[in-house]
Protein backbone atom coordinates (compact mmCIF):
# COMPACT_ATOMS: atom_id res chain seq x y z
CA UNK A 1 0.00 0.00 0.00
CA UNK A 2 1.19 3.50 -0.82
CA UNK A 3 0.43 6.09 1.85
CA UNK A 4 -0.79 9.60 1.14
CA UNK A 5 0.96 12.05 3.49
CA UNK A 6 -1.23 15.12 3.88
CA UNK A 7 -0.08 18.37 5.51
CA UNK A 8 -2.65 21.04 6.34
CA UNK A 9 -3.29 24.03 8.56
CA UNK A 10 -5.60 26.98 8.97
CA UNK A 11 -5.57 30.05 11.15
CA UNK A 12 -9.16 30.40 12.35
CA UNK A 13 -10.82 31.31 15.64
CA UNK A 14 -11.46 28.09 17.59
CA UNK A 15 -12.67 29.02 21.10
CA UNK A 16 -13.97 25.44 21.45
CA UNK A 17 -10.70 23.82 20.28
CA UNK A 18 -10.50 21.48 23.29
CA UNK A 19 -13.90 20.02 22.43
CA UNK A 20 -12.69 19.15 18.93
CA UNK A 21 -9.94 16.82 20.15
CA UNK A 22 -11.99 13.70 20.86
CA UNK A 23 -14.15 13.77 17.69
CA UNK A 24 -11.02 14.26 15.58
CA UNK A 25 -9.25 11.36 17.29
CA UNK A 26 -12.26 9.10 16.79
CA UNK A 27 -12.59 10.05 13.14
CA UNK A 28 -8.93 9.39 12.41
CA UNK A 29 -9.05 6.06 14.27
CA UNK A 30 -12.09 5.01 12.25
CA UNK A 31 -10.30 5.88 9.01
CA UNK A 32 -7.04 4.23 10.17
CA UNK A 33 -5.17 7.51 9.80
CA UNK A 34 -1.97 8.19 11.76
CA UNK A 35 -0.01 11.39 12.40
CA UNK A 36 -0.36 14.49 14.54
CA UNK A 37 -2.79 17.40 14.77
CA UNK A 38 -2.32 20.50 16.92
CA UNK A 39 -5.36 22.45 18.06
CA UNK A 40 -5.37 25.92 19.64
CA UNK A 41 -7.62 28.95 19.81
CA UNK A 42 -5.82 30.27 16.71
CA UNK A 43 -6.54 27.23 14.50
CA UNK A 44 -5.40 23.78 13.41
CA UNK A 45 -2.09 22.39 12.14
CA UNK A 46 -1.06 18.86 11.31
CA UNK A 47 0.37 16.16 9.09
CA UNK A 48 -1.27 12.75 8.75
CA UNK A 49 -0.99 9.64 6.60
CA UNK A 50 -3.44 7.07 5.31
CA UNK A 51 -4.90 5.52 2.19
CA UNK A 52 -6.22 7.67 -0.65
CA UNK A 53 -9.78 6.87 0.41
CA UNK A 54 -9.09 7.66 4.08
CA UNK A 55 -7.50 11.04 3.41
CA UNK A 56 -10.36 11.97 1.06
CA UNK A 57 -12.89 10.99 3.72
CA UNK A 58 -11.09 13.05 6.37
CA UNK A 59 -11.10 16.15 4.16
CA UNK A 60 -14.84 15.67 3.52
CA UNK A 61 -15.35 15.43 7.28
CA UNK A 62 -13.50 18.73 7.75
CA UNK A 63 -15.57 20.34 4.97
CA UNK A 64 -18.74 19.83 7.02
CA UNK A 65 -17.46 22.46 9.46
CA UNK A 66 -17.51 25.93 7.79
CA UNK A 67 -14.38 26.88 9.73
CA UNK A 68 -12.40 24.12 7.97
CA UNK A 69 -14.15 24.01 4.59
CA UNK A 70 -11.74 24.13 1.64
CA UNK A 71 -8.56 23.39 3.59
CA UNK A 72 -5.38 23.80 1.55
CA UNK A 73 -3.84 20.31 1.63
CA UNK A 74 -0.30 19.48 0.49
CA UNK A 75 0.28 15.84 -0.45
CA UNK A 76 3.26 13.57 -0.91
CA UNK A 77 3.70 9.80 -1.10
CA UNK A 78 5.40 7.18 1.07
CA UNK A 79 5.74 3.42 0.62
CA UNK A 80 5.77 3.02 4.41
CA UNK A 81 3.61 4.62 7.06
CA UNK A 82 5.74 7.56 8.31
CA UNK A 83 3.85 7.76 11.64
CA UNK A 84 3.58 5.24 14.47
CA UNK A 85 0.23 6.38 15.90
CA UNK A 86 -2.37 9.15 15.90
CA UNK A 87 -2.07 12.13 18.26
CA UNK A 88 -4.20 15.25 18.70
CA UNK A 89 -2.54 17.79 21.00
CA UNK A 90 -3.99 20.89 22.63
CA UNK A 91 -1.62 23.87 22.47
CA UNK A 92 -1.36 27.57 23.23
CA UNK A 93 -0.36 28.15 19.60
CA UNK A 94 -0.41 25.91 16.54
CA UNK A 95 3.02 27.35 15.71
CA UNK A 96 4.88 28.91 18.61
CA UNK A 97 6.04 32.49 18.07
CA UNK A 98 5.42 33.45 21.73
CA UNK A 99 4.42 37.02 20.89
CA UNK A 100 0.95 38.07 22.13
CA UNK A 101 -1.35 39.79 19.67
CA UNK A 102 -0.01 38.28 16.44
CA UNK A 103 -3.14 37.16 14.57
CA UNK A 104 -2.92 36.08 10.90
CA UNK A 105 -6.74 36.08 10.68
CA UNK A 106 -6.62 39.88 11.07
CA UNK A 107 -3.26 40.93 9.61
CA UNK A 108 -1.33 38.89 7.05
CA UNK A 109 1.02 39.41 4.10
CA UNK A 110 0.41 38.82 0.40
CA UNK A 111 0.11 35.18 -0.69
CA UNK A 112 2.50 34.28 -3.53
CA UNK A 113 1.79 31.41 -5.92
CA UNK A 114 4.61 29.18 -7.18
CA UNK A 115 4.91 31.24 -10.36
CA UNK A 116 4.95 34.53 -8.45
CA UNK A 117 7.45 33.05 -6.00
CA UNK A 118 10.06 32.45 -8.69
CA UNK A 119 9.85 36.12 -9.68
CA UNK A 120 10.36 37.19 -6.06
CA UNK A 121 13.42 34.94 -5.75
CA UNK A 122 15.00 36.50 -8.81
CA UNK A 123 14.27 40.10 -7.77
CA UNK A 124 17.47 41.61 -6.25
CA UNK A 125 15.41 44.13 -4.29
CA UNK A 126 13.52 41.44 -2.37
CA UNK A 127 14.82 40.11 0.96
CA UNK A 128 13.93 36.39 0.89
CA UNK A 129 13.88 34.81 4.36
CA UNK A 130 13.74 31.12 5.22
CA UNK A 131 11.65 31.10 8.43
CA UNK A 132 12.50 27.50 9.31
CA UNK A 133 14.96 26.34 11.97
CA UNK A 134 18.69 26.19 11.22
CA UNK A 135 18.87 22.39 10.95
CA UNK A 136 16.07 22.45 8.34
CA UNK A 137 17.78 25.15 6.28
CA UNK A 138 21.01 23.15 6.32
CA UNK A 139 19.33 20.29 4.42
CA UNK A 140 17.98 22.47 1.62
CA UNK A 141 16.55 25.89 0.76
CA UNK A 142 15.61 28.22 -2.08
CA UNK A 143 18.10 30.02 -4.27
CA UNK A 144 19.01 33.46 -2.85
CA UNK A 145 17.29 32.81 0.51
CA UNK A 146 18.67 34.17 3.79
CA UNK A 147 19.10 31.86 6.79
CA UNK A 148 18.14 33.71 10.02
CA UNK A 149 19.96 30.99 12.04
CA UNK A 150 17.10 30.40 14.46
CA UNK A 151 17.01 27.22 16.54
CA UNK A 152 13.25 27.58 17.16
CA UNK A 153 10.57 29.80 15.63
CA UNK A 154 10.22 31.85 18.82
CA UNK A 155 13.70 33.28 18.07
CA UNK A 156 12.44 34.79 14.82
CA UNK A 157 11.34 38.13 16.41
CA UNK A 158 14.90 38.68 17.63
CA UNK A 159 16.13 38.27 14.05
CA UNK A 160 13.51 40.74 12.79
CA UNK A 161 14.65 43.26 15.41
CA UNK A 162 17.95 43.47 13.54
CA UNK A 163 16.28 44.42 10.24
CA UNK A 164 15.40 47.92 9.09
CA UNK A 165 11.92 48.38 7.51
CA UNK A 166 13.23 51.43 5.67
CA UNK A 167 16.06 49.42 4.09
CA UNK A 168 14.04 46.31 3.23
CA UNK A 169 11.08 47.64 1.28
CA UNK A 170 10.01 44.21 0.04
CA UNK A 171 10.25 40.98 2.03
CA UNK A 172 9.29 37.42 0.99
CA UNK A 173 9.24 34.44 3.36
CA UNK A 174 8.68 30.71 3.14
CA UNK A 175 8.55 27.56 5.30
CA UNK A 176 7.69 23.87 4.95
CA UNK A 177 3.91 24.01 4.63
CA UNK A 178 3.09 27.71 4.83
CA UNK A 179 2.15 28.09 8.49
CA UNK A 180 5.30 29.62 9.97
CA UNK A 181 5.81 32.12 7.16
CA UNK A 182 2.15 33.16 7.31
CA UNK A 183 2.45 33.97 11.01
CA UNK A 184 5.82 35.62 10.35
CA UNK A 185 4.20 38.01 7.86
CA UNK A 186 1.65 39.04 10.49
CA UNK A 187 4.47 39.79 12.94
CA UNK A 188 6.58 41.73 10.42
CA UNK A 189 3.64 43.90 9.36
CA UNK A 190 3.16 44.83 13.02
CA UNK A 191 6.85 45.80 13.12
CA UNK A 192 6.47 48.33 10.31
CA UNK A 193 7.40 46.30 7.22
CA UNK A 194 4.91 47.33 4.55
CA UNK A 195 5.34 45.02 1.54
CA UNK A 196 5.50 41.45 2.84
CA UNK A 197 4.90 38.22 0.90
CA UNK A 198 4.83 34.53 1.79
CA UNK A 199 4.81 31.37 -0.32
CA UNK A 200 1.29 29.99 -0.29
CA UNK A 201 1.34 26.36 0.83
CA UNK A 202 5.07 26.53 1.55
CA UNK A 203 7.82 24.41 0.05
CA UNK A 204 5.61 21.33 -0.14
CA UNK A 205 3.01 23.07 -2.31
CA UNK A 206 5.76 24.58 -4.50
CA UNK A 207 7.32 21.16 -5.10
CA UNK A 208 3.87 19.65 -5.70
CA UNK A 209 3.20 22.28 -8.37
CA UNK A 210 6.61 21.69 -9.94
CA UNK A 211 5.94 17.94 -10.01
CA UNK A 212 2.74 18.61 -11.98
CA UNK A 213 4.46 21.20 -14.23
CA UNK A 214 8.00 19.83 -14.76
CA UNK A 215 8.63 22.33 -17.56
CA UNK A 216 8.47 25.26 -15.08
CA UNK A 217 11.72 26.47 -13.44
CA UNK A 218 12.39 24.81 -10.07
CA UNK A 219 14.53 27.03 -7.84
CA UNK A 220 14.55 24.67 -4.86
CA UNK A 221 17.99 23.34 -3.89
CA UNK A 222 18.59 20.20 -1.82
CA UNK A 223 16.03 18.25 0.21
CA UNK A 224 13.17 19.41 2.43
CA UNK A 225 12.98 18.38 6.08
CA UNK A 226 9.62 16.90 7.11
CA UNK A 227 8.40 16.05 10.59
CA UNK A 228 7.86 12.32 10.20
CA UNK A 229 9.85 9.10 9.78
CA UNK A 230 10.84 9.97 6.21
CA UNK A 231 13.03 12.77 7.65
CA UNK A 232 13.31 14.53 4.25
CA UNK A 233 11.72 14.55 0.81
CA UNK A 234 13.47 15.37 -2.45
CA UNK A 235 12.44 17.85 -5.15
CA UNK A 236 9.93 15.30 -6.50
CA UNK A 237 8.41 14.78 -3.01
CA UNK A 238 9.84 11.27 -2.75
CA UNK A 239 11.59 10.17 0.49
CA UNK A 240 15.02 11.77 0.62
CA UNK A 241 18.47 10.43 1.53
CA UNK A 242 18.83 11.99 4.98
CA UNK A 243 18.38 10.12 8.24
CA UNK A 244 17.90 11.22 11.84
CA UNK A 245 20.60 11.24 14.51
CA UNK A 246 19.38 9.52 17.67
CA UNK A 247 21.97 11.40 19.68
CA UNK A 248 20.79 14.95 18.96
CA UNK A 249 17.57 14.51 16.99
CA UNK A 250 18.81 16.41 13.96
CA UNK A 251 18.85 15.29 10.32
CA UNK A 252 22.07 13.86 8.87
CA UNK A 253 23.00 13.98 5.20
CA UNK A 254 24.75 11.07 3.42
CA UNK A 255 27.94 13.18 3.44
CA UNK A 256 27.75 13.67 7.21
CA UNK A 257 27.33 9.92 7.70
CA UNK A 258 30.81 9.52 6.17
CA UNK A 259 32.43 11.98 8.59
CA UNK A 260 34.23 11.19 11.87
CA UNK A 261 31.86 11.13 14.79
CA UNK A 262 28.99 9.41 13.02
CA UNK A 263 27.82 6.14 14.53
CA UNK A 264 24.39 4.86 13.57
CA UNK A 265 21.93 5.22 16.43
CA UNK A 266 24.54 6.88 18.66
CA UNK A 267 26.01 10.15 17.39
CA UNK A 268 26.83 12.42 14.45
CA UNK A 269 29.61 14.99 13.79
CA UNK A 270 27.48 17.69 15.50
CA UNK A 271 26.87 15.92 18.80
CA UNK A 272 29.84 13.57 19.26
CA UNK A 273 31.57 16.09 21.54
CA UNK A 274 28.58 16.04 23.91
CA UNK A 275 28.29 12.25 24.07
CA UNK A 276 28.75 11.11 27.67
CA UNK A 277 29.31 7.46 28.71
CA UNK A 278 25.84 7.35 30.30
CA UNK A 279 24.18 8.67 27.15
CA UNK A 280 26.10 6.18 25.01
CA UNK A 281 24.90 3.33 27.23
CA UNK A 282 21.27 4.47 26.89
CA UNK A 283 21.51 4.84 23.12
CA UNK A 284 23.23 1.48 22.71
CA UNK A 285 20.45 -0.19 24.70
CA UNK A 286 17.84 1.56 22.56
CA UNK A 287 19.64 0.43 19.41
CA UNK A 288 19.71 -3.13 20.74
CA UNK A 289 15.97 -3.12 21.50
CA UNK A 290 15.14 -1.70 18.07
CA UNK A 291 17.23 -4.40 16.42
CA UNK A 292 15.48 -7.14 18.41
CA UNK A 293 12.07 -5.70 17.55
CA UNK A 294 12.99 -5.61 13.86
CA UNK A 295 14.26 -9.20 13.98
CA UNK A 296 11.03 -10.40 15.60
CA UNK A 297 9.08 -8.60 12.88
CA UNK A 298 11.16 -10.34 10.23
CA UNK A 299 12.79 -7.13 8.98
Amino acid sequence: MQYIVAALYRFVSLPDYAELREPLLVRCATLKITGTFLLATEGINGTVAGSRESINALIKWFDKDPRFAGLDVKESLSNDNPFQRMKVKLKEEIVTLAVPGVDPTKTVGHYATSEEWNALLEDPEVLVIDTRNDYEVEIGSFKNAVNPNTRVFSEFPEYVDGLNPGEHKKVAMFCTGGIRCEKATSYMLKQGFSDVYHLQGGILKYLEDRREKPEAPNLWQGECFVFDDRVTVDAKLKPGNSSMCDGCGRPITPEQRQQPGYEMGISCPRCIADLTPDKRDRLEEKRKQLRLTAERAGK
